[in-house]
């Protein structure tokens, strides 16, 4: 090891078995990495640590060196039986995670102010490890891809971060440039150069990358960061290959070469990795963002805190209730087949694929667009009572809406039996509630005008 380690041979061996147990062991991820890029970046990470730690033992440096890189990547699922590997590997040895204290109490401070702390404080803290995971793994690749499914939080944890990092102790600002790649051809977004005329004009990547890579001003400190929020393949990203290895030089049509230079980062913004490389894998850094770990709640919280912002009080404390009755029984018996009473049955069956943090957007975005606007001359119902059924009628349009027909009766009368009122006795789809007149459902039929037919016309 080039890191000025002592015990070298011994920790080599644990470390690479440590690897192996891993490939072997760990479920199959398109951004599983555990080759030798992926050693190299902790060995960086383990020199920097027993650099700064220089009285911690060097089991402990290299444990949480192997945590601290590797942690990030994993799903939900493998979390704990990298733990089980790594203690294996590590007997007795307990390594406190690094306490970055100054950067933790800005990431809250922002995620408060932007009202994006919930009740659940584990799984508050847990999404703010998450922004630390990213900072620490920015810090050893200058190359780093987000992973997880929309609605994960993937865009919440690099805005926040760089909102922390400006916060720090002569902080400089954060530029982001957002690129969709897949929105434009290589040409547009890389350059071209004409074949007849020999005349080179920049793509949009091309351009932005030049720019960002221009000194900086004197005594004007600032990070760059791109960041590349559309689906990862080999069609333009093995073009950056260059970019994203120890090189870190892009080499355009043209003939020029651009280094990224070190105030400039690369942030990959991306649901999966299917379609990229190895080779391309192998070069980043991972942050995996697994929506199991969030879930839908703190959206719905979110939410109810505008509502009381806008509307009072009331209408938010009515809300919550509301939710609590409804919302998580109904998700466990779409997704799960709950059917409560420690009763399993089959799941509901969706037209689409959806999440249930899908289900949850789309109640709280049919709330918005049928609730009336604040009046104090005529101001929308706010009480339990008065908001009930017309909760009922967007939890039908919302969460059922993109059910198949056949499972359409099962959850109306799920959610008729949950909700313990005097209902109408057809089916609750065949039903439109009327939020203007409080306690009122009406068919849709009756909603339709009865057909005229125009007299003394031909209809051929």
């Amino acid at each position: 090891m080039s890191e000025g380690f002592t015990q070298a041979k011994p920790l080599a061996k644990k470390m690479t078995t440590l690897y192996k147990l891993s490939k072997e062991q760990l479920s199959k991820q398109y951004h599983y990495d555990f080759g030798l890029r992926a050693l190299k970046s902790v060995l960086v990470m383990a020199g920097q640590l027993k650099r700064e730690y220089a009285d911690l033992p060097e089991d402990i440096v290299l444990m949480r060196a192997l945590r601290d890189m590797n942690m990030p990547k994993f799903v939900f699922e493998d979390v704990p039986l990298f733990s089980m590997l790594i203690n294996d590997l590590f007997p007795g040895i307990k390594a406190e995670r690094v306490g970055y204290e100054s950067l933790n109490g800005h990431i809250v401070d922002i995620m408060v102010e932007e009202h994006n702390k919930h009740s659940d404080d584990d799984l508050f803290f847990k999404q703010v490890d998450k922004i630390v995971q990213l900072y620490e793994t920015m810090g050893t690749r200058h190359t780093t891809m987000i992973v997880g499914p929309t609605g994960a939080g993937k865009s919440v944890i690099i805005s926040t971060l760089a909102k922390a990092l400006k916060r720090e102790e002569n902080g400089a600002p954060t530029i982001i440039h957002t690129i969709n790649p897949k929105m434009i051809t290589n040409h547009e977004l890389y350059g071209v150069l004409d074949p007849d005329s020999r005349d080179w004009t920049d793509g949009l990547l091309s351009k932005i990358f030049k720019d960002i890579n221009q000194d900086l001003l004197p005594n004007k400190p600032e990070r760059r960061w791109i960041c590349y929020d559309g689906d990862v393949d080999a069609v333009w990203v093995e073009n950056m290959n260059s970019v994203m290895d120890d090189n870190k030089i892009l080499t355009l049509a043209n003939g020029d070469r651009i280094r990224l230079q070190r105030h400039c980062k690369m942030i990959f913004e991306v649901f999966d990795l299917q379609y990229a490389s190895p080779a391309t894998i192998s070069r980043c850094g991972m942050v995996y963002v697994d929506p199991k770990n969030l879930g839908y709640a703190p959206y719905y919280e979110r939410w109810v805190i505008q509502k009381q912002m806008k509307y009072g009080e009331v209408m938010a404390e009515s809300f919550r209730e509301l939710y609590t009755k409804y919302v998580f029984q109904s998700i466990e018996r779409i997704f799960e087949g709950n059917a409560g009473n420690d009763e399993l049955v089959d799941p509901l069956k969706f037209i689409s694929p959806r999440t249930n943090l899908n289900c949850v957007i789309q109640l709280c975005d049919m709330i918005d667009s049928i609730m009336p606007e604040p009046d104090q001359n005529n101001p929308p119902p706010e009480e339990i009572e008065q908001l009930e059924k017309f909760y009922i009628f967007c939890l039908i349009w919302s969460l059922g809406g993109a059910l198949v027909e056949s499972d359409r009766e099962i959850f109306s009368d799920f959610i008729r039996n949950l909700s313990g009122l005097v209902l109408p006795p057809a089916s609750l789809y065949d039903e439109f509630f009327n939020i203007k007149k409080p306690s009122t459902f009406q068919r849709w039929d009756d909603l339709v005008p009865a057909y005229t037919p125009p007299a003394n016309k031909k209809f051929s």
